[in-house]
């Protein structure tokens, strides 16, 4: 798992914020903006009370991406395909024999035979792990993401996407190309740091602690590696702002839930809203 989340701090109604959901206004103009987590444990619920504040007022709720399409067929083949060598290379090739010696002895300890995933690509392998390691801490109930989104269905609720199931799975077709040693090495730390990490992640992530989150998940990514950082933090952010400002146009209440790590920092949406002039304010 990479640590990823948000930078600096410039305004003080979002360093001070305390909550993990954001009203964004400007005159007449609102939405609602959540960080989201992508897995949590069955404790982690109900989720914090801005949630259902910010549910209940909104008429859309928009998402990363397709969540419908997401869960499809198609886009599961669309994966396999995007993470695996179709070039005669393999994991093993990639990779120094130090590296995949550490990685084939972690997964063996976890029940994974690392030779079946020969064909993927690092990226692959590393997500596999991941959520095995996830499931085996309990961490495998569905994500804010998830909930919200059968939730919206049920109460027919209007739902969108900021990004195409492609433009997502793009992103992560590329996670440490040309970096494949450091980036399993990087990986199999965080993974072995799991269970402390996903309680610190999780503990700001409910309490709105964006420096928290800065400290221990986004800096590390940037200073390490800084093309991934740009490519799933910068590049979606700036992609993502232009359909953000046509909701903040549009008559209905829109919520807009997107995973934590974009919500802060100079690149991050908050602070993108805020020097549009737009007012940011925690949601209590």
């Amino acid at each position: 798992m990479l640590r990823v989340v948000l930078l600096f701090l410039v305004c003080v109604t979002v360093a001070q914020a305390a909550s993990p959901v954001w009203k964004i206004s400007q005159g007449d103009k609102q939405l609602y903006i959540a960080g989201t987590v992508h897995v949590l444990a069955q404790q982690d619920y109900p989720l914090p009370k801005p949630f259902e504040l910010a549910y209940e007022a909104a008429t859309t709720l928009v998402f990363e991406t397709d969540m419908a399409a997401m869960q499809g067929l198609a886009f599961q083949q669309a994966l396999l395909q995007a993470m695996s060598y179709h070039d005669g290379r393999s994991l093993k090739t990639v990779l120094e024999p130090a590296t995949y010696q550490a990685l084939a002895s972690f997964a063996s300890s976890r029940g994974v035979a690392l030779e079946a995933m020969d064909p993927f690509k690092p990226a692959m392998a590393v997500m596999t792990l991941t959520l095995v390691e996830l499931k085996r801490l309990g961490l495998g109930e569905a994500g804010v993401d998830a909930y919200y989104y059968a939730k919206a269905l049920s109460d027919n609720k209007n739902t969108g996407h900021l990004e195409s199931v492609n433009q997502q799975l793009s992103f992560i077709a590329t996670m440490g190309q040309g970096r494949e040693d450091e980036f399993v090495q990087y990986s199999l730390n965080d993974i072995e740091t799991l269970p402390e990490m996903m309680r610190q992640l999780k503990q700001a992530w409910a309490q709105g602690d964006l420096a928290t989150l800065n400290r221990i998940a986004l800096l590390p990514l940037q200073q390490q590696f800084p093309a991934i950082y740009h490519s799933l933090i910068v590049q979606r952010n700036q992609a993502w702002m232009e359909p953000i400002l046509s909701l903040l146009d549009s008559a209905p209440t829109e919520l807009v839930l997107v995973g934590a790590l974009h919500l802060v920092g100079e690149d991050g949406l908050l602070e993108q809203l805020a020097k549009k002039g737009y007012t940011v304010e925690a949601l209590k």
